[in-house]
């Protein structure tokens, strides 16, 4: 039997890199819980750790980009993923732009969205935030996207899931 962390993998989303800045400070982290949430008017709902050094800032300028990665950028997956913002400026050695609003855009990445904080919830350990796209650009149009399948453990997130459904909280 697949354990509940295999079980999740098997979701199809890709793996993002989440832009926020307010005035001078700027930070960026990796994200596979995004999903489109309507057509009109055209949202992004991104879930959202409160303890990541980001949260702040994105909820202080109100925008933040959406960095669609591409499958052979797993190293910058795992860069924006594996380390704290409040330690070092994870964007100093990446080649980036600002967006409208200063949410940094990673150039090297197959597409962005820039988005305009909508609305947000609590959900369970997360926030969900929905982001009105305000502008976006395919970057790369002959890349594939990288899965979140493709990253393995990198996030560490097996020792977060109960070993199976019987050992689940209810």
């Amino acid at each position: 039997m697949e354990t509940v962390a295999a079980l999740f993998r098997r979701l199809t989303q890709g793996v993002y890199v989440v832009g926020v800045s307010d005035g001078q400070q700027r930070d960026a982290f990796t994200a596979a819980w995004i999903m489109q949430a309507s057509f009109d008017p055209l949202l992004l709902a991104i879930s959202i750790n409160p303890d990541n050094a980001s949260y702040e800032l994105l909820h202080a300028s109100g925008w933040f980009t959406v960095n669609v990665l591409k499958q052979d950028q797993l190293d910058l997956a795992r860069h924006f993923g594996t380390k704290s913002g409040r330690d070092r400026d994870k964007l100093a050695r990446v080649r980036i732009r600002p967006g409208q609003a200063g949410s940094p855009i990673l150039e090297d990445a197959l597409a962005y969205f820039e988005c305009a904080l909508e609305g947000r919830t609590r959900a369970g350990d997360h926030e969900l935030v929905l982001g009105r796209v305000m502008n976006g650009q395919i970057l790369d149009p002959k890349a594939a996207p990288l899965t979140y399948a493709e990253t393995g453990d990198m996030d560490g997130s097996s020792a977060l899931y109960p070993g199976t459904f019987s050992d689940a909280k209810r």
